[in-house]
């Protein structure tokens, strides 16, 4: 008799501590599978999954070894061993690189003209969970930090093959609503059911106009951010190249418009600073990210945001590299930080901490050339 045998059998089937605690470092793909094992497995699985309530991401750079975007091969390979059930995706590529259904007519980078790329979209409804909440926007240059750890050196990708996907579970407290509108779609009410207006616990919003340079599109903007820039919320973003998720039945390929996600919840907490024009050396961008610092935003799941303009980057900081990414991390050496470079920024000088809200601004005060927005978003 393999009493060794009899004896993990039974714990396995009766202790709970034991078979949570070895649940606890399965992928949680793995771990929705095994929690049809029994009773007992599925209901620690169902505790392990209340536990995993931390931000992660995926992130890539480099030529992909098949066709389609290198982020999507990446989420194919290593989506399913990630320790969370997401409920939002924030996806960001690079522009020159990527293509979808949608912009098709936008021409492919020299070396795959003669190529489709696979259903982006598609493929990405199949790899995240079914009730997955996905934004996905296309910009110049990414800004990420690799994955491993959040102490990674970010990078700044002004041009190249890039994309970072942030994947938000299920928050105790928090509550994350994405939303889109276009000029057939933008009104008060959308607005109050996007979380956006009537909302006395919102604290973040992240937002995303594409088409920027389309007649009507400054006009536009103006009419979304204008009751936006009344709130306590700390509001951050920029202008990307294009949008290509979720998809869009109200408006035509091509049309101007804003996505976004709006996070509420007394545990959510925020800060940013905008590094003007005239920052254009490192030392200059540290002393802006001081004040960042200075607002004292708990580091644990926290993640960094910087918006920079298209035309910063080394160009602007004397051909250096990395400049405004490295400040960061010496300023803040265990957040990982992720973002774009644009076509224009969005944000102010602005803390959002418990229960006051420190600077106001108007709808001119929020928008700006040739700056970079760094944020913080601290998600409880």
């Amino acid at each position: 008799m393999d009493v060794n045998g009899s004896v993990r059998s039974y714990v396995l089937s009766n202790v709970a501590e034991v078979v949570e605690r070895i649940l606890s470092f399965v992928p949680t793909k793995s771990l929705l599978r095994m929690a049809s094992v029994c009773r007992l497995w599925r209901n620690c699985a169902r505790r392990v999954l209340r536990t995993q309530q931390q931000m992660t991401w995926l992130a890539a750079s480099g030529s992909s070894r098949v066709e389609g975007h290198v982020l999507l091969q990446t989420l194919s390979e290593e989506l399913e061993n990630v320790h969370l059930l997401p409920q939002m995706a924030l996806l960001v590529v690079d522009s020159e690189n990527f293509s979808s259904p949608e912009c098709c007519y936008q021409q492919k980078k020299a070396r795959r003209t003669n190529s489709e790329d696979p259903d982006f979209v598609g493929l990405l409804k199949h790899l995240l969970p079914d009730n997955c909440d996905i934004i996905g926007i296309a910009t110049p240059g990414i800004i990420l930090t690799p994955v491993g750890s959040p102490a990674a050196t970010p990078e700044e990708h002004e041009d190249g093959e890039a994309g970072f996907a942030l994947l938000l579970p299920h928050i105790e407290g928090v509550r994350v609503r994405p939303f889109h509108f276009c000029k057939h779609t933008l009104n008060n009410r959308a607005l109050e059911q996007a979380g956006l207006l009537g909302n006395p616990d919102l604290k973040v919003v992240l937002l995303f106009g594409y088409m920027a340079f389309k007649s009507g599109a400054s006009r536009f903007l103006n009419q979304f951010l204008e009751p936006l820039s009344h709130t306590n919320a700390l509001i951050a973003g920029g202008h990307v190249e294009r949008a290509f998720c979720p998809h869009r039945d109200c408006c035509s390929a091509g049309a101007y418009g804003v996505v976004g996600l709006t996070l509420s919840g007394a545990r959510v907490q925020g800060a940013s600073v905008l590094l003007e024009q005239e920052v254009s050396s490192a030392t200059a961008a540290e002393a802006v990210l001081q004040r960042l610092k200075a607002a004292h935003i708990p580091e644990h799941n926290t993640i960094g945001l910087m918006f920079a303009c298209v035309g910063r980057g080394h160009n602007y900081y004397n051909n250096q590299r990395n400049v405004e990414a490295g400040a960061f991390r010496k300023l803040f050496p265990n957040i990982p930080l992720f973002g774009f470079f644009g076509n224009g920024e969005i944000g102010c000088d602005r803390i959002v901490k418990e229960n006051f809200t420190l600077s106001h601004t108007d709808t001119d005060g929020l928008q700006h050339g040739y700056t970079t927005v760094m944020s913080l978003v601290h998600l409880g």
